[in-house]
């Protein structure tokens, strides 16, 4: 993973984290299925930034083909089969 992202999960999760703290601190009355809910709501923000955060990037893995072709020498005499592999 990239600094850059690295970065960018960490300025996030501290947003989450920031914003569950002020809205903890207000005196506005939610009921307790309000708070509830903005609790559910900030940890499942803190658990997906954890998850983005330790997913590793998917690489390209290059296919390999392969065949005998057969094999010359300087004198164009055939001697014989090679296996060749191709990577694309």
């Amino acid at each position: 993973m990239s600094i850059k992202t690295k970065l960018a999960t960490l300025a996030v999760a501290a947003l989450a984290v920031t914003g569950g703290i002020a809205a903890s601190t207000q005196t506005a009355y939610a009921g307790p299925k309000g708070k509830a809910i903005a609790a559910g709501l900030v940890g499942a923000a803190i658990v997906g930034t954890t998850f983005a955060a330790m997913s590793q990037p998917h690489y390209y893995h290059p296919v390999r083909h392969c065949a005998w072709k057969p094999q010359f020498n300087v004198f164009g005499q055939f001697v014989g089969h090679a296996r060749v592999c191709h990577y694309h």
